[in-house]
């Protein structure tokens, strides 16, 4: 199963991060810098990303360590703000997900993950005071109160739940008009991943479900959230819909799925009208449906 942000091609390198004066020579060195516009990528003229010398970064702007890639260090400059609004409302994102490389996207959501959650979390949650970049980018350190603080990564489990060959989806308010897509929601503290799966199709459809089983996971930086894809089977179909998380749940046999993934890969074949507008493909939820369809068995 092919995902979108996974499989970047970078060498972490975690050996260099508590080496400051490595870093510093890796700077200086043959090093390259991700140019973004703010969180979003600056496109190359051949549409890939777009790279430049750490010289030219903004003054005085904290350099975050991404990796090795073809042994020149690559690093991406902490823009003054972080994210302001949905992912889906900014058409510059959707662009580059369609005309990026598998590896330089998966290049960009991690860069987009580090250095956004840096522009949102300069100060300290512990005293409050302000915070510097330490490791390379991949902590901050106060030095008023001594608190190290870490980027953090959102699990959220995402499911496919089956009964009798047919698949539950449901619609958000905020989803463009006609578009389903599998449950979601994030794992709670002290949770297993069946455990959320479990509560979450509860909460929002009213339904029980068992034989939990995990499917592929995908990082989604939007901002940092680890999609977990995951299938379960439904004790029936009587739905009862939250109305707060979902405005409608909906079941879709195998047949319907299948009419609505053709129609949004090849939209210019005379198929009649789908019954729903699958989620994009870059999503996790989009690669479920397309492991469903093609006859993942249980």
């Amino acid at each position: 199963m092919t995902l979108a942000f996974a499989g970047a091609p970078l060498d972490r390198a975690d050996r260099l991060r508590n080496d400051d004066e490595a870093l510093r020579r890796l700077v200086t060195g043959a090093a390259r810098l991700l140019m973004l516009d703010g969180l979003a990528p600056v496109p190359a003229a051949d549409g890939g990303l777009c790279w430049d010398s750490p010289g030219n970064a903004p003054p005085d702007s904290e350099l975050v360590f991404l990796g090795l890639l073809d042994g020149r260090a690559c690093f991406a400059a902490v823009p003054e703000h972080g994210a302001g609004g949905p992912a889906y409302a900014q058409p510059a994102i959707w662009a580059a997900m369609q005309t990026l490389s598998p590896s330089e996207l998966a290049i960009y959501g991690a860069a987009r993950s580090l250095v956004d959650w840096h522009a949102r979390h300069r100060f300290c949650a512990r005293c409050g005071a302000r915070t510097r970049l330490a490791r390379g980018g991949w902590q901050r350190a106060c030095a008023a109160c001594g608190a190290d603080h870490f980027p953090r990564t959102d699990p959220v489990t995402i499911m496919l739940v089956e009964h009798d060959d047919a698949v539950l989806l449901g619609r958000q308010h905020r989803f463009p008009p006609g578009v389903f897509s599998a449950l979601a929601g994030f794992v709670e503290p002290g949770e297993t991943i069946e455990e959320a799966v479990a509560r979450e199709v509860e909460e929002e459809a009213g339904l029980q479900v068992r034989k939990v089983r995990y499917i592929a996971s995908q990082p989604w930086p939007f901002p940092s959230q680890l999609m977990i894809g995951c299938h379960a089977l439904a004790a029936g179909r009587d739905l009862h819909v939250d109305g707060a998380e979902l405005e409608e749940a909906r079941w879709f046999t195998r047949a319907e799925v299948a009419a609505a993934l053709s129609q949004a890969t090849t939209p210019h074949r005379e198929i009649g009208n789908p019954p729903f507008r699958p989620p994009p493909p870059a999503a996790i939820a989009h690669a479920l449906l397309r492991w469903w369809v093609d006859g993942a068995r249980r």
